[in-house]
């Protein structure tokens, strides 16, 4: 459990929608797809209504300063089951990169390493309470193109690892520490000013309207509770 799944959800019904690619810079073919992630029928490419309105927006802010500029879209709808076959994936990386087996592995041993794959990935749960952020169509994994040549950000996405964390570099000792904030403060301030909250622990992921979003309304708003309103996409 995370904290935001105590959130509860008022679906709204707003519909899932097909992204403007040709307003981003996008990623081809997408990363999951190249890995054999099961979209089936469906594509990545989609979130709810508000929440592309929302990224137009942040597009908008970021090209009033930087008129070249693009958001990169990395991921945004992902069905449960491509969920499950990431953190499935996520964890077999973790062993391949310690040269572990993992019929060798101890009790303790297992649970760290999932415990590694759970700071980065939410649990591919079913439950239409507590479902993963990018399952409601309403989560978007972002970074920033200057003209042709994306921005180095310190870490890719999806890296387990504490440089996964927004401030990461605020303190730490690298020398191009202050770039890669100033790189993360941009991207974090457009997303931001068009209504977006950031993941806590991912300087990537960013979502409006679902239970991640409104745990951190509520963080910073005590005064004006607000419930996520976009569930699980369940699809026929």
């Amino acid at each position: 459990m995370k904290p935001y799944n105590n959130i509860p959800i008022i679906e709204c019904g707003e519909p899932l929608v097909k992204i403007p690619l040709e307003k981003f810079a996008v990623e081809t073919p997408h990363p999951y797809e190249k890995l054999g992630a099961p979209y089936g029928e469906y594509s990545p490419y989609y979130l709810r209504q508000s929440v592309i309105d929302c990224l137009i927006e942040a597009q908008n802010y970021l090209q009033q300063k930087y008129p070249n500029w693009q958001i990169q879209i990395f991921d945004a709808y992902r069905p449960v089951a491509v969920q499950q076959f990431m953190v499935d994936y996520s964890f077999t990386c973790l062993l391949q990169q310690r040269s572990l087996t993992e019929s060798d592995l101890t009790g303790t041993q297992r649970q760290q390493l999932w415990e590694q794959v759970y700071k980065i990935w939410a649990a591919p749960s079913l439950d239409i309470k507590t479902p993963p952020p990018h399952s409601t169509g309403a989560a978007i994994d972002v970074t920033l193109v200057n003209r042709q040549e994306i921005l180095d950000m310190g870490s890719p996405i999806d890296e387990m690892s504490d440089r996964s964390l927004p401030n990461y570099y605020v303190t730490h000792n690298h020398p191009q520490s202050n770039q890669f904030n100033e790189n993360r403060k941009l991207l974090c301030n457009v997303m931001e000013k068009a209504g977006f909250h950031r993941n806590p622990r991912e300087w990537w992921h960013f979502s409006f309207g679902d239970q991640m979003w409104a745990w951190q309304h509520n963080e910073k708003n005590p005064n004006n509770i607000v419930t996520a309103k976009y569930g699980r996409i369940i699809r026929s």
